[in-house]
């Protein structure tokens, strides 16, 4: 496999469809205007695609010991796509709600295999590199989202959002030629084991969202079922025993702290900016963007440093730079900060960006 072509196409699928997440939350606003539906109801077209993308990743990362690439590219990029041809002719909100869902079981197969596709076929010396690409396309897409996602609201309306997501179908052929072919292995897909994930991970979530002791007593139910589940499969979707070694254990703690906090930092943000100095959405995007666009390049020189320099400095350095940061916005920001606050998002978003790729 050519990894110089392989990994630049991958990460332009990659940043549309990061890029399709921040984009839609400029535009609510408009939506919710549009189509006559409660603020509440509405946040269910950022809600639904979020949840949806963050299962349909782990399903087709599982997938991929069992099934080629080739085959699971194919199935994300052709339902990515054709939803979101159907997204631009939604008129309603049961559409426009169909039309993000779908368009989330087929997202998850870009961020599921980027890595899987690293590790699998590029060399360990060039790994770091790769992986700081893949991350440099998401910290773009996290960044340019919101300035795209107003600019295309405010002069062509809300269905063109999904028109540049459905740009993903010119990928397909591409990507389908340079992958490299592979033979499918003995079919054991958990089904059960999936589905009780996908009923885990919506209900407690939907308890959160929505304040639902309902939906919260069905997440423990689930869980329960899941646990009983897992104690009687052989071989499980969620595997029981990585649960049993303590790197693994603080290895997720540690990267479920820095996704919950880089992604509450995306999402937080432009609320304090909207609030303190009463900005609008286009000028948020701008605000963000210098940060999300230095992280992007500075991901080039992390994957190098990587690989000469190891993981443990590397992440080291990152925490450093983000303690710092955070040090000095939770003071008198208002002070310090002022106008200067993209010069804080920037500092933030590296250190962000330096732990995010170590962790990977």
């Amino acid at each position: 496999m050519n990894d110089k072509i392989v990994m630049p196409v991958w990460t332009f699928g990659l940043f549309i469809v990061i890029m399709n997440t921040t984009m839609f939350n400029v535009s609510i606003p408009s939506i919710i205007g549009d189509i006559g539906v409660s603020a509440s109801l509405g946040s269910w077209i950022i809600s639904s695609y979020s949840i949806g993308y963050a299962l349909s990743t782990m399903i087709y990362s599982r997938l991929s010991d069992v099934l080629p690439i080739r085959r699971l590219l194919a199935i994300g990029l052709i339902i990515l796509g054709l939803a979101s041809v159907f997204g631009i002719f939604a008129s309603n909100f049961e559409a426009l709600l169909f039309a993000r869902i779908a368009q989330s079981a087929g997202a998850g197969v870009t961020a599921g295999l980027g890595l899987v596709i690293a590790s699998r076929y590029i060399p360990y010396e060039r790994r770091g590199r790769a992986i700081a690409m893949i991350s440099a396309g998401s910290a773009m897409a996290f960044g340019l989202g919101p300035i795209v996602g107003g600019l295309i609201t405010e002069y062509i309306g809300w269905e063109g959002l999904f028109g540049v997501t459905s740009l993903v179908l010119l990928l397909f052929p591409v990507l389908l030629r340079l992958l490299p072919k592979e033979q499918p292995k003995p079919f054991r897909f958990d089904l059960l084991g999936a589905i009780l994930t996908v009923v885990n991970a919506v209900a407690i979530l939907t308890a959160v969202t929505q304040r639902s002791y309902f939906w919260l007593a069905v997440g423990i139910l689930s869980i329960a079922a899941h646990i009983w589940h897992l104690k009687r499969k052989n071989e499980s979707f969620i595997n029981p025993k990585l649960f049993a070694e303590p790197k693994y254990r603080k290895l997720l703690f540690v990267g479920f702290s820095i996704l919950v906090l880089n992604l509450g930092n995306l999402f937080i943000m432009p609320l304090v900016l909207a609030n303190l100095f009463s900005d609008s959405p286009l000028i948020i995007g701008l605000t963000i963007a210098p940060g999300a666009v230095l992280s992007a390049f500075l991901t080039r020189f992390v994957g190098r440093w990587i690989d000469r320099y190891g993981n443990m400095r590397v992440l080291i350095l990152g925490q450093v730079i983000l303690a710092l940061v955070l040090i000095v916005f939770s003071g008198d920001y208002r002070h310090i900060a002022g106008r200067s606050l993209s010069w804080v998002l920037i500092f933030l978003a590296c250190g962000f960006s330096i732990i995010s790729i170590t962790k990977q």
